[in-house]
């Protein structure tokens, strides 16, 4: 099911008609979407990541397979693309320790490599290079290590702590400076989408969701304390990408994304048991991504009984286990205390929002309808 979606223009349009983007990370959460947002605004796009992605709108998009850690092989397939015009660069190699490996020197050193090996062949033979977009995140406040300001804002001072945002940013500036290009850095908060196998929690959330009604047990919420949050649907970052590569109010700067609401995880389990054909229950603090390792065979039923795509309960969730643990404060003395000022992008031109509870539904749904997860009705 593709989503509709609202593209943002700036009055320079005239100007900066749509040119040939390379989207890397293309398989992932944000790949895909950024994918379909350059296609609906008529943009040319190149995918790039070392598996073909599948669009939730079943579209076909131009692919190159490449494994960015390898740079021979990135800058053999790079060089010949002289006519590519934008980067939007969403790849991220991350470890299997999910929290522990964000501070992590090998991966740290791996994606800031992964960077170079993109954008050095690009600006090297690219005749009319504009524009790289590259993602952080809100760990780029330390949300991960300790409480942020709330709100935290673009123009606060940078958080000492080792991480590659940072060095990304610095790097594309630096770049951006030396070559003639503009750069902007995206900022969402927790991130969802209808993407399987990446770390996106909605996938892990609906194959708890089904083990349980398979196993006659209740959708309960499975976190530690109740907080209120934010997050960002993969369509907006998409957009967000779309509007940083076309207008001139987002060169060069840092903007924090949200859908523009606040959620509660245990206010939004009912509207998601609803699409998911589940009946909430109390409460039961478990860790989710040990009881999806417990249940993986039920998962294995769950798939035949249904005649699903034939993945297995990791390729389906990919890390969105582990990050689902982290999202739902389970073990924790308190939830992320997380809140992003989107003044910025609003007042720099970007004015779309989205109702997060619907934006979990509409992703659910699409899981249901392409088959991965199974029915609402049995």
């Amino acid at each position: 099911m593709h989503l509709s979606r609202h593209h943002v223009t700036s009055d320079h349009q005239g100007e900066n008609m749509p040119g040939k983007v390379l989207v890397t990370g293309a398989s992932g959460l944000l790949g895909t979407a950024t994918i379909e947002s350059f296609l609906d605004a008529g943009w040319e796009v190149i995918g790039v990541s070392r598996r073909k992605p599948e669009l939730p709108s079943g579209r076909e998009v131009e692919f190159v397979s490449v494994d960015l850690r390898d740079e021979a092989t990135s800058r053999a397939a790079f060089e010949p693309l002289t006519d590519v015009t934008h980067i939007a660069y969403t790849a991220i190699y991350e470890k299997s320790e999910l929290v522990a490996g964000w501070s992590s020197k090998d991966q740290i050193d791996t994606n800031n490599a992964m960077l170079r090996n993109v954008v050095e062949p690009i600006v090297r033979n690219a005749v009319d290079f504009k524009h790289i977009s590259v993602l952080q995140g809100t760990k780029v406040y330390g949300v991960h290590l300790h409480p942020i300001p709330i709100p935290a804002r673009e123009s606060d001072p940078r958080d000492d702590h080792a991480n590659f945002f940072f060095d990304h940013e610095d790097y594309v500036r630096e770049m951006g400076a030396a070559h003639g290009f503009t750069w902007t850095a995206l900022r969402p908060q927790l991130v969802t989408g209808a993407v399987p196998g990446a770390l996106n929690v909605l996938p892990a959330i609906a194959a708890y969701a089904a083990i349980r009604r398979e196993k006659g047990e209740p959708f309960s919420f499975p976190g530690g304390p109740s907080f209120v949050w934010e997050a960002a649907d993969a369509t907006i970052v998409g957009d967000v990408a779309v509007w940083s590569a076309e207008s001139p109010q987002a060169a060069n700067g840092a903007f924090n994304i949200t859908n523009g609401d606040v959620f509660e995880w245990r206010n939004a389990w009912p509207a998601m048991a609803k699409t998911l054909g589940v009946e909430t229950g109390p409460d039961e603090p478990q860790s989710l991504a040990a009881y999806l390792a417990d249940n993986a065979e039920i998962w294995d039923k769950i798939v035949e009984k249904y005649g699903l795509r034939q993945l297995s309960l990791r390729e389906l969730v990919g890390a969105g286990d582990q990050h689902a643990d982290f999202a739902f404060a389970y073990g924790a003395p308190a939830g992320p205390r997380a809140f992003v000022s989107t003044i910025k992008l609003r007042q720099s031109g970007f004015s779309k929002v989205a109702d997060t509870e619907v934006t979990f539904q509409r992703a659910l749904q699409s899981l249901i309808d392409r088959k991965f997860l199974p029915p609402a009705e049995q």
